[in-house]
């Protein structure tokens, strides 16, 4: 890759940063709260669960506050949500053909651009108190970072496979949508650890694809998952699903139909 197209990717990111500070950085605050009004009441919700003698399958308290705290403050990272399938819907990305630069870096270069204001506006500033809310972000283990890294270039691979499926099915994006969501939330280990599942489902869990997202990352990050097997099958998986990915949606290009294209 020379100079000049990291340059091109890069002013991608800054382009889709600065779209969504225009209009201003009060704009953005509000949906922050709500996250802080999310976060505060679960981490006292496990407090008091787990000194209230809750069985926790070998979990301190201190993993469950740390696995919490971090699935918030790395949300975009966990579970990557790229701008494609709005781009069906509206009709541009059908325009992104037409545009020097490849789909597949586009779309990820201002996926990464529009995930800097979260950082930058909510995860140092969350990170820098947490001492306040009694939490330790302290990682069990610095493999956690090559963790996330292919966690965030699986997650990729997955919004890609399910962008074809929205062609495929001629943009039912809401059924999409909510059936995406329904199983990421099942079975990415990010809301709650697979270690603490009953009846060794956090085991079955782990093994399939969304297992390597967030809750490989923060199993990783917590000390609750040895590194070496889960970052292997991380590779495994990204193998597996970034061919089906490219291939699927090089397929999928004849149906590419938008409502607004």
């Amino acid at each position: 890759m020379g100079l000049s197209t990291i340059r091109k990717y890069h002013s991608t990111m800054r382009m889709s940063m600065k779209s969504l500070t225009n209009g201003g950085i009060l704009y953005l605050l509000p949906g922050y709260l709500l996250k802080v009004l999310y976060l505060l009441p679960l981490l006292a919700l496990w407090r008091i669960l787990i000194q209230g003698g809750a069985d926790s399958d070998g979990m301190s308290l201190h993993q469950f506050l740390t696995y919490t705290y971090m699935s918030t403050l790395l949300a975009p990272l966990l579970s990557i949500r790229t701008p494609l399938s709005d781009w069906l819907y509206d009709g541009l990305a059908l325009t992104m053909f037409q545009r020097p630069m490849g789909l597949f870096g586009t779309v990820i270069a201002m996926t990464i651009g529009s995930s800097l204001p979260f950082f930058l506006l909510f995860s140092l500033p969350m990170a820098v108190l947490s001492p306040l809310f009694g939490v330790s972000l302290a990682p069990a283990g610095w493999w956690f970072l090559p963790s996330l890294l292919l966690c965030v270039s699986l997650g990729f691979a997955i919004d890609f496979i399910f962008a074809c499926i929205l062609i495929r099915m001629m943009n039912a994006r809401y059924l999409v949508y909510c059936i995406r969501n329904a199983l990421t939330w099942l079975l990415s280990g990010v809301f709650l650890p697979f270690a603490a599942l009953p009846w060794g489902l956090g085991r079955l869990f782990e093994l399939q694809p969304l297992g390597s997202l967030g809750g490989a990352v923060l199993g990783v990050y917590t000390g609750l998952s040895d590194p070496l097997p889960t970052l292997l099958l991380q590779v495994v998986w990204n193998l597996i699903l970034w061919p089906i990915a490219i291939v699927y949606f090089r397929r999928s290009h004849e149906r590419l139909v938008s409502h607004g294209g």
